[in-house]
């Protein structure tokens, strides 16, 4: 069967790999297609592209946008949006200003703390894992928490997330953002295809159905990385119940600490097929 991994982040945003590396190891896995999906940007697309070209793999242009529903991060995929759309760009611009303003506010909270760091600091850690990746990078919380282990203040990723990064922990912050029915509509806008992220992440299916009924996605991320065969059981459910495309991914970020994070790319997938569906915005899962 020829599989796909459409969830994968690269140096454009909090990922430690180039889009060229996130695309030699799909090949190495013996994938068919990946999808690029930074945090708020798209910067990475044209080197998976050009890559994906050269060795013969299918990339799926696409972002993973941050939004709030009811004090819950919500993330929303978007795929085969026009990445060179001016609108789109300043819209991805607009959710870059609020990812800037909450890292500024976490550092602050982490001085208050009595940790010694600064903004500087950050985007510098951010920017040794850029590359070559052009304007539109993301710096995000695992910059920080990278930052926080080279300073000594904690030991590990996770517990950097655990003490201070996570929602309810010491640091965290969540400045307003856009809704998710607005970054549908976005996505839409740009001649893409949205999908609801790892739903199983938010503990709260209700919310969840809400979204999908409400909300007009027209898929969900079934198969990820951090959902159990529970979760796989309980959104492709909902899944065939609305009509909506089943996808799923890894949502690999690269290697920290000698340890992969979310999961291996090529180790969550589906069938390439739903690619077609993704380009269409089919809400019909037997398509």
């Amino acid at each position: 069967m020829r599989q796909a991994d459409l969830h994968t982040h690269t140096t454009a945003s909090d990922g430690t790999g180039s889009p060229s590396h996130n695309v030699q190891l799909a090949k190495a896995a013996g994938l068919a297609a990946i999808a690029i999906t930074d945090h708020d940007t798209m910067a990475g697309v044209e080197e998976a592209l050009a890559e994906g070209e050269r060795l013969g793999i299918t990339v799926v242009p696409g972002v993973e946008l941050s939004t709030v529903a009811d004090g819950q991060d919500i993330h929303v995929l978007g795929y085969y949006a026009n990445w060179r759309d001016e609108l789109w760009q300043q819209r991805l611009t607009e959710l870059r200003s609020v990812r800037d303003k909450r890292n500024e506010l976490i550092v602050a909270k982490l001085v208050e703390l009595g940790i010694d760091i600064t903004l500087e600091e950050v985007t510098a850690v951010a920017l040794e894992h850029s590359g070559d990746v052009a304007g539109g990078k993301t710096v995000g919380r695992p910059h920080i928490a990278e930052l926080l282990i080279r300073k000594g203040a904690v030991s590990t990723m996770r517990e950097a997330f655990d003490r201070y990064l996570a929602a309810g922990s010491a640091a965290y912050v969540n400045p307003p953002r856009v809704n998710p029915y607005e970054a549908i509509t976005w996505i839409k806008e740009a001649g893409g295809v949205s999908v609801l992220a790892h739903p199983g992440l938010y503990s709260n299916d209700e919310l969840v159905e809400e979204l999908i009924r409400s909300g007009g996605v027209q898929g969900i991320e079934v198969y990820h990385s951090d959902h159990g065969p529970q979760e796989e059981a309980r959104y492709l459910q909902l899944a065939e119940q609305y009509g909506l495309i089943v996808s799923g991914g890894s949502d690999y970020h690269g290697e920290r600490e000698g340890k992969v994070f979310h999961g291996a790319i090529g180790s969550r997938t589906v069938d390439a097929g739903v690619l077609e569906q993704l380009k269409s915005g089919l809400n019909d899962v037997s398509s």
